[in-house]
C-alpha cells in the first residue's frame, strides 16, 4: 500500500470521528451517521466533493418532501417507506444525483424508527447532512495539483513518441518488417490514459483558476497517437523500397531528433514541404510495384504533415 493511499485512510478516519464528535456535543441523534455522512462526502477531487456536497443536499430536500408525503398518506410503515424509496430513486437517477440515494435514505429510516417527522427531528436529521457533508469537504480543500506527476507522465509520452518515430524511420527502410510489432503503440495508449486521468485529477483540483494546458496538451498527443498508428500501418504495408523511402525516413529521423513539447515545428514543416517539391519533380514510378510503394509513401508524408500541425496548432493556441 502507497503513502498516499495510507494517508487518505488516515485522512476518512480521522473526519469520520470528527464528525461523530461535534454531532454528539451539540446533542443530535443517531451521530455516527454523521461519520458515514464524511466519508461518502470525501471524492477524489475539490470539484467533485463540492458537486457531491450540492447534490447529496438538493436531494436530502427532495427527500424531506417525498417522505413527508408517504408517511402522511400510508403511516410510517414499511410501504411507506417503499414508496418513498422508489420515488426517490426514480427522481435521483433521472437528476443524475444517484450517490445520494443511499446516504439521504438512512437520513429518512431515522423518521420511521421514531415514528415521526418532527420539526426538531428534521433539524436533527438536517444538523447530521450539514455536519458530515461540512467535513467532507474541509478534509479535500487541502488537494492541491500535482503538477509534477503531470510533467513526469508527460515527459515519458514524449519519450515513447521519439522512440516510435525512430523505430518508423529504422523499419521503413527494411523490406522485411515481420519483426516490426506494435508494442510500443499499445504502450503509448497506456501512458496516454494515465496522462489523461492526472490531467483531468489535476484540473477538478484547481476551483479558482480553470487551467486547461494539461488537458489540451494531452489532447494534443492523443490525436498524434492516431496518425502514428495509421502511419505504422503503411509502413508494415510497404515491402518494396523506392529511393524515396530514404528520404522519408531522413524526415522522421528529423522529427525524432528535433521532438521536444516547446517545438513550433515551423522547421520541420519547411522541410516537409521541400521533400514533396523534390519528389513532385522526379520520375514517375516505371512499375506498378514502384507506384504502390511511392503512393504509400506519399500518403505517409501527408500523414507526417498533419502529425506536425497538430503540434503547431496546440503551440499557437497557448499564445492567446
Amino acid at each position: 500500500m502507497n503513502q498516499e493511499k495510507i494517508m487518505k485512510s488516515i485522512k476518512i478516519a480521522l473526519a469520520a470521528v470528527f464528525s461523530i464528535a461535534v454531532a454528539a456535543e451539540l446533542g443530535l441523534r443517531y451521530s455516527a451517521t454523521a461519520g458515514i455522512i464524511t466519508v461518502l462526502s470525501i471524492q477524489n477531487t475539490k470539484r467533485e466533493t463540492l458537486r457531491s456536497a450540492r447534490n447529496r443536499t438538493l436531494a436530502f430536500l427532495c427527500a424531506l418532501l417525498l417522505a413527508a408525503g408517504a408517511f402522511q398518506l400510508l403511516d410510517f410503515t414499511f410501504m411507506a417507506f417503499a414508496a418513498y424509496l422508489l420515488l426517490f430513486s426514480l427522481i435521483c437517477l433521472y437528476a443524475g444525483w444517484g450517490e445520494a440515494i443511499a446516504m439521504d435514505s438512512v437520513l429518512i429510516t431515522h423518521f420511521l424508527s421514531e415514528q415521526s417527522m418532527s420539526a426538531s427531528l428534521i433539524v436533527n436529521e438536517t444538523g447530521l447532512l450539514l455536519i458530515g457533508t461540512t467535513a467532507g469537504v474541509l478534509v479535500n480543500l487541502h488537494l492541491r495539483k500535482k503538477e509534477s506527476t503531470f510533467q513526469k507522465i508527460a515527459d515519458d509520452v514524449d519519450l515513447q513518441i521519439k522512440e516510435i518515430l525512430k523505430n518508423m524511420a529504422h523499419w521503413l527502410l527494411k523490406e522485411d518488417k515481420s519483426g516490426y510489432g506494435p508494442d510500443c503503440l499499445k504502450q503509448l495508449q497506456k501512458s496516454l490514459k494515465l496522462a489523461r486521468i492526472c490531467a483531468l485529477n489535476n484540473y477538478n483540483n484547481s476551483l479558482m483558476k480553470k487551467d486547461t494546458y494539461e488537458m489540451d496538451y494531452i489532447r494534443m498527443r492523443e490525436q498524434q497517437s492516431i496518425l502514428l498508428k495509421e502511419i505504422y500501418e503503411n509502413i508494415k504495408s510497404i515491402s518494396y523500397l523506392p529511393k524515396q523511402a530514404e528520404q522519408v525516413a531522413k524526415l522522421l529521423e528529423g522529427i525524432e531528433r528535433g521532438y521536444h513539447k516547446n517545438n513550433t515545428v515551423e522547421g520541420l514543416l519547411q522541410d516537409l514541404n521541400l521533400l514533396f517539391m523534390d519528389i513532385k519533380q522526379q520520375e514517375l514510378p516505371v512499375s506498378r510495384e514502384e507506384f504502390e510503394a511511392r503512393a504509400l509513401l506519399f500518403y505517409i508524408l501527408k500523414q507526417i504533415e498533419r502529425l506536425l500541425l497538430i503540434k503547431r496548432e496546440f503551440i499557437l493556441s497557448q499564445k492567446f
